[in-house]
């Protein structure tokens, strides 16, 4: 951390009154002491696993074979190093694979990868309160997911609904939120249909037989729109990104015209990010390996593809399978993991929103499933799902470039980290 800043100058005038003087000192020692305090509240770091069904328990995950999670786990984030500290785990048996923190860190909502919840075989949504002390959870409670394996959810900005991706189920829904933070039945169910994809990506490297998502429907990912006025979701067999309008007072869903874009047949969309001037979408496909550049209309809700590019290095042959993607928060930099191939590709953002390859980053494990930036931007959280753990990376904000802190964080089957930041209030 940087030290307090001292006081700017001396005084010029003698005559300068004592009480004043007393004043500028008193407030001067407040800010230091703010400044130390907001260096010292914790910065925490929760962990989604696929993990195994717990004693006595029914539901199970439907990502093969059993995990090695223990449910969420939480660490403490030192923010000079980046290095973490074991904080606890709060232990759930139903694979909590992804996470979202609310706008103000008192509620956390896992999506449970699961298919055994009632007779339609669907997972489930937890809530969950946040100790804003401790960091501990406390679950409110657990509500159908409107499809089997639920594997991404997101937040609205209003903090008055929830999104959700089902992997397995093909679908996605919107999950009213209560004004104790508890969720509701979905106020909206939408399932994929479509033509799916052929097994052998239009875009695959040279050599590969990366196949994973091309057997039926499957909802990878939904987010909203940077303005709120449009809900966009991922189906990976479809080969496409469906756009909604969203109803925020009824939190309803309708299709937009036009309601989709295509991607190259077998690509498979996986997951998308915004730029922070809401102006582009970046798009990384699964099994292309590839990241495509898209133009974003707000007003209308239509995208527009300008560049394709691979995810992985000149020259390569062979399989991989394409994960994650971030833009940084200056906008300057996107970030696109690849497994098998195990790094992070780095790409510059040009002056015309399209993307430059500066190159790639060994994740030091094996199937990065997801990384995440700290709340200051200065490391990455890499999750290496096979290698079971959670590797830590300083980012060169100047270069985009990462280089490993030397940090791993032990966790069973890493797929997803959020950080909460208690000096945030």
């Amino acid at each position: 951390m940087r030290s307090p800043a001292r006081h700017p100058q001396i005084l010029p005038r003698r005559t300068f009154l004592r009480g004043s003087a007393v004043t500028l000192v008193a407030v001067h020692t407040a800010a230091v002491r703010a400044v130390a305090a907001t260096a010292d509240a914790p910065l925490l770091a929760y962990v989604g696993t696929f993990s195994s069904p717990l004693k006595d328990t029914l539901p199970t995950q439907v990502d093969l074979p059993p995990g090695n999670g223990r449910g969420i786990h939480i660490f403490k984030v030192d923010r000079a190093s980046g290095a973490w500290t074991e904080a606890g785990v709060h232990e759930l048996g139903t694979s909590p694979s992804c996470l979202v923190v609310n706008a103000d860190g008192t509620r956390l909502y896992s999506a449970n990868e699961t298919d055994r919840v009632g007779p339609g075989k669907h997972g489930s949504v937890t809530a969950f309160a946040i100790d804003r002390v401790t960091g501990a959870l406390s679950p409110l409670n657990t509500v159908s997911s409107g499809g089997a394996g639920p594997t991404y959810v997101s937040l609205h900005h209003n903090g008055k609904h929830l999104f959700v991706a089902n992997y397995f189920g093909g679908s996605v829904a919107v999950l009213p939120i209560l004004a104790d933070g508890q969720l509701g039945a979905a106020s909206d169910v939408k399932e994929d249909a479509g033509e799916i994809g052929p097994t052998k990506a239009e875009n695959a490297p040279p050599g590969s037989f990366a196949f994973s998502g091309h057997d039926r429907t499957h909802a990878h990912q939904i987010l909203p729109s940077p303005d709120g006025r449009h809900v966009l979701h991922v189906d990976l067999g479809l080969d496409r990104i469906f756009v909604w309008t969203f109803d925020a007072a009824r939190g309803k869903l309708t299709a937009n015209t036009p309601h989709t874009v295509a991607f190259p047949p077998g690509d498979g969309p996986r997951h998308f990010h915004f730029s922070p001037d809401a102006r582009r979408l970046y798009s990384i496909q699964e099994e292309g390996s590839t990241v495509v550049t898209l133009d974003w209309d707000a007003a209308t809700g239509t995208l527009e593809a300008r560049q394709t590019l691979s995810t992985l290095p000149p020259g390569f042959k062979g399989s991989n399978f394409c994960s994650e993607i971030l833009v940084s928060a200056d906008g300057r930099f996107v970030y696109c993991g690849n497994r098998l191939h195990d790094s992070i590709g780095i790409f510059r953002v040009k002056a015309d929103g399209c993307l430059e390859y500066v190159g790639e980053e060994w994740t030091r494990g094996n199937y990065p499933r997801s990384f995440t930036f700290s709340p200051d931007g200065q490391f990455l959280a890499c999750c290496n799902q096979r290698d079971d753990n959670v590797a830590i990376f300083a980012v060169d904000k100047a270069s985009g470039t990462l280089a490993f802190s030397g940090h791993y964080a032990a966790v069973g089957n890493p797929s997803h980290v959020v950080f909460l930041d208690l000096a945030a209030e």
